[in-house]
């Protein structure tokens, strides 16, 4: 994070006694990054932190990852997952289905309905775009609401669930990493703070207000963690004497916040501009950026829809969340699809596309990018929902199959 916050009474100094109202001793907490060499904070518990009382195995959901060979751009539709019969019965830790990963980053979607357990994610940070819905995500620092648009970045090991009320439902988009996940180094400063350059600031990140106490005993959480699994990912369930929402104050440079989507300031330039304009958010061997409605190249020649480009570095992936996208139209891809953009394939747009663009001023659309330095393979849910044609779509469907060479 890149400035300081406090929630709730802490002491004067830290690592120093200190009691509550009652005359209770408090125990501090340091959670950090990096060993005690990267940002942090420091949490006053009512109770041991490192209590428990009994422990088991958590079956995660299917880790297993398919190549994607032959080599192939994709089209995946991801509101296929889950029926509106399932909804009610799914909810944002064990019904998330994986959609594409890598040694760096995992990519999933849920449509959910139902509160999820308490849940901590030990391996990497977690980026979770809220595509439609709401939820309050609850915390340890305390809560967040999280409504449609926001990026609700939880860092590794915080504790949390999301909580649906009355009803609610949300479609989330969870990107995890092996890392951390942060704004862009080029936007901060040499102390961290976001620069006059940078598409947002401190202004718009939305962290706890105010501490979030609960008073229950045996409370299980489940707990994603490194293992010796083919997928390198093991699940385990703690069951802690006391609930972990017993924080009564922190202060620190490391929380979950939220960001919105619609706080992104568009860069815009007079002939087409680059992915890395779009850039929001990194983490090792990857980058997130967002695509947002915005006024377009206005060079009298100009060719709004990007131009063809060949992915030597790096696979795109493309979540097109809302509006009309002008690069793909002819080509099925529509609201929760995702294109899969492989390194070593040159993308573009579809056939008449250009020529379709040209005189526009404006785009209408919405959608969230992860590219990755590393090939990504496909999740179950990518092999569910792929819908078979869109390599072919550049060429009016025309294709050579295997069997027929």
């Amino acid at each position: 994070m890149a400035y300081y916050r406090q929630v709730g009474p802490v002491p004067k100094q830290r690592h120093t006694l200190f009691k509550d109202e009652n005359g209770n001793v408090l125990y501090e907490e340091l959670m950090g990054e990096e060993g005690f060499s990267m940002d942090s904070s420091l949490l006053y518990h009512r109770h041991i932190p490192s209590a428990m009382v009994g422990a088991r195995s958590w079956a995660l959901p299917d880790q297993e990852l398919t190549s994607n060979n032959p080599l192939l751009p994709r089209h995946l539709k991801l509101h296929d997952l889950f029926t509106e019969d399932q909804v009610s019965q799914v909810d944002a830790v064990t019904g998330r289905r994986l959609v594409l990963g890598n040694s760096d980053v995992r990519i999933s979607y849920g449509h959910v309905g139902k509160t999820s357990p308490l849940y901590k994610n030990a391996i990497g940070d977690e980026c979770v775009y809220v595509e439609k819905g709401s939820a309050l995500v609850e915390t340890q620092f305390g809560s967040l609401e999280a409504t449609e648009g926001d990026y609700v970045m939880i860092p590794r090991a915080t504790i949390h669930r999301w909580v649906m009320r009355d009803g609610e439902r949300a479609r989330l988009y969870f990107i995890e990493a092996n890392s951390h996940i942060a704004p862009p180094k080029n936007y901060l400063s040499k102390y961290g703070q976001l620069l006059e350059h940078a598409p947002y600031c401190e202004r718009d990140l939305h962290g706890p207000t105010e501490p979030l106490l609960y008073d229950e005993t045996d409370v299980e959480v489940y707990i994603k963690h490194r293992g010796r699994g083919a997928s390198g990912l093991q699940g385990t369930v703690h069951i802690l004497p006391h609930h972990p929402f017993d924080v009564v104050g922190w202060d620190g440079c490391l929380y979950p916040y939220t960001f919105n989507i619609k706080d992104y300031m568009p860069i815009t330039g007079k002939v087409h501009q680059p992915p890395p304009v779009h850039q929001v958010f990194e983490g090792h061997n990857f980058v997130i950026c967002n695509f947002v409605p915005r006024k377009v190249d206005y060079h009298e020649l100009a060719v709004p829809v990007p131009y063809y480009h060949s992915n030597v570095d790096s696979d795109e992936i493309m979540f097109y969340v809302d509006g009309d996208y002008e690069a793909r139209k002819g080509s099925g891809i529509g609201r929760g699809s995702i294109s899969i953009h492989p390194g070593g394939h040159p993308h573009g747009p579809q056939p008449g596309a250009i020529e379709a663009s040209l005189g526009v001023e404006y785009f209408d659309e919405t959608a969230v990018m992860v590219d990755t330095f590393r090939p990504l393979d496909l999740g179950e849910a990518a092999v569910a929902t792929d819908d078979g044609k869109y390599a072919s779509s550049w060429t009016g469907g025309r294709w050579i199959s295997e069997a027929s060479k």
